[in-house]
């Protein structure tokens, strides 16, 4: 991994906590009224938002989250996630001024970072607030459960006039009661309710069509409040000698386990970050790195947010593995739409395919240990033909070949691999993927491997025993090709125990095989772990490690397994 620009700084003073108004951290006690320049903290990872001249320059990013049939397209604005937020004991006032709007301005102010799951977002407790013209829209998000988690309502929603558009707006926290004013005058005052009550102020800039100029931004605490900013929990935690790396280390040196990782709850959950770094060797970005997060407009690329992880692993001494290129879900809107139907069509929409990914794996060329240039290619139903995405649609059946020949003109270093769920097990599915990988080889490819997902969804159905995966292993084995375990979760709806004896089954399957390389399991806490039902209805899965931020029955299996 050579030499990584773009570092994050996760350690901002000698604690996490540095008192702002007015305070050290060896005298909490804060002054009266002392302003604190929020344009002078930390934003060079937030899309969309560049530091420059006497201010901030923010831009549309036109970031959005796709449903796996490539409909929908949820608002994702960004926050800054990786660089300040604020912790507030007491009252606070925020005060912002704009300048230079094309279109609109959105600031927000959430007490949590949103959840991030393949296909929605969850909004947290918090306030936007968006300008167009004279119009301020002031919406108030109390956290509570959406009946639609894709189409998030607020719990107040108001429009009002303000007499001067560039004149500073504010937000105030006085007692129980939250306070907008424009110009210094109050525009509307609501019931405090549930919003803010983490404590913790996490702020976003965005624009839903055009762009702006923040000339100031700035926290003040009255006396007898506290304010200070933080950095991102990962900063304080700490890799362990007892951690499941550390075990799987003893056997053997090379070998990797790893987690799919999201940025949100790596920079503010200390449990899941201390979890993290203490337990895993590597990290997948578990949704960062696919297209639609990292070139939401043709041409236009958002990088910061998968920087920002990058540059976590590398201070915590962990190595990455990319995801994804080529997939046919989590695709932008123009990807998707790119014309296919003539030849003068498919040419110009393959030097379109092929800008992006040399555009993204020069970008991060020597950071990847590896990579999946080919995600999930054949159909959802478990069969064997390729689903008919863009990249089949402009190159062929041949478009493994196609991709994994540019990554290697960028990137000849980064091993490179094709995931798929479902050939865990012999069978159809896995001789295809097998016959994928070693036919693309022979048009030029440079796959060195495959990714077995190795989802475990029902206990009945998809349970991987230790005898099959040994043949499945043996047979990429014999093939000339290397495994990683990529994406193993498994459910707990037959038990805890069912599934910590299968999550330690997968482990120490592949930890025995040389053509096993790597295992990583698809989350940490689960927290995080949210999915959408048949009926619609938001629903928490625990299928992870961790629940709470507590060990689960399987991860005590997995020690054993490792001989902890």
């Amino acid at each position: 991994m050579a030499g990584r620009p773009h570092a994050l700084k996760v350690v901002l003073a000698s604690g996490l906590l540095l008192a702002l108004a007015g305070c050290t951290p060896n005298d909490p006690t804060p002054e009266p009224n002392v302003v604190v320049d929020l344009l002078q903290q930390d934003w060079q990872h937030t899309p969309g938002v560049k530091a420059g001249g006497d201010g901030l320059q923010v831009a549309a990013t036109a970031r959005s989250i796709v449903e796996q049939d490539g409909g929908g397209g949820q608002p994702n604005p960004p926050l800054n996630l990786a660089g300040t937020h604020l912790v507030a004991e007491g009252d606070f006032s925020l005060s912002a001024s704009f300048t230079d709007v094309t279109s609109d301005a959105s600031w927000t102010v959430y007490d949590s970072p949103p959840v991030i799951a393949d296909e929605f977002r969850i909004e947290p407790g918090g306030l936007r607030l968006t300008l167009r013209g004279d119009d301020l829209e002031i919406a108030v998000f109390d956290g509570s459960p959406q009946k639609d988690v894709t189409n998030p309502q607020p719990a107040h929603d108001e429009h009002v006039t303000v007499s001067d558009p560039e004149a500073a707006l504010s937000v105030r926290r006085s007692g129980d009661t939250l306070e907008v004013a424009s110009g210094g005058d109050t525009v509307s005052s609501l019931p405090l309710g549930r919003v803010f009550e983490s404590g913790k102020l996490w702020l976003g800039l965005s624009s839903d069509g055009g762009s702006f100029q923040v000339n100031s931004l700035t926290a003040t605490a009255p006396k007898g409040a506290s304010l200070a900013t933080a950095g991102p929990a990962v900063a304080q935690a700490e890799q362990s000698a007892d951690g499941l790396q550390a075990l799987a280390a003893r056997t053997r040196p090379d070998f990797k386990i790893g987690a799919a990782v999201a940025l949100g709850p790596l920079t503010s959950d200390e449990d899941y970050a201390r979890n993290l770094v203490s337990n895993f060797g590597s990290v997948t970005a578990e949704n960062a790195m696919k297209p639609q997060f990292l070139s939401p407009q043709q041409g236009v690329y958002t990088f910061e947010e998968a920087d920002a992880i990058l540059a976590i692993a590398e201070s915590k001494g962990m190595a990455v593995h990319g995801h994804t290129i080529a997939f046919t879900e989590a695709m932008p809107r123009w990807m998707q739409e790119l014309p296919s139907g003539t030849d003068a069509e498919r040419q110009s929409s393959a030097t379109a395919l092929l800008d992006y990914v040399t555009t993204v794996v020069t970008h991060f060329k020597g950071r990847l240990d590896s990579l999946d240039v080919v995600n999930e290619p054949f159909d959802v139903d478990q069969g064997t033909s390729f689903q008919q995405n863009i990249w089949y649609r402009v190159f062929g059946p041949g478009y493994p070949a196609v991709v994994s020949k540019a990554v290697y003109d960028a990137d000849p270093d980064v091993l490179q691999f094709i995931n798929e769920n479902g050939a865990d097990v012999p069978g159809r599915r896995q001789d295809a993927l097998l016959k994928l990988a070693l036919d693309t080889n022979g048009l030029g490819g440079h796959i060195y491997g495959v990714g077995l997902q190795a989802h475990v969804y029902d206990l009945k159905t998809d349970a991987i025993s230790a005898g099959d995966l040994t043949d499945t292993l043996n047979n990429f084995e014999n093939a000339g090709l290397h495994v990683r375990i990529s994406e193993n979760d498994v459910t707990d709806g037959r038990g805890t125990g069912a599934q910590a004896k299968q999550y330690a089954t997968v482990l120490a399957t592949c930890l025995r095989s040389r053509a096993c390389v790597s295992y990583t399991t698809w989350g940490v806490d689960d927290r995080y772990d949210w999915l959408i039902d048949d009926n619609g209805r938001l629903q928490q899965g625990h299928d992870f490690l961790f629940d709470d931020g507590q060990p689960t029955p399987a991860y005590d299996e997995m020690r054993r397994a490792l001989g902890g």
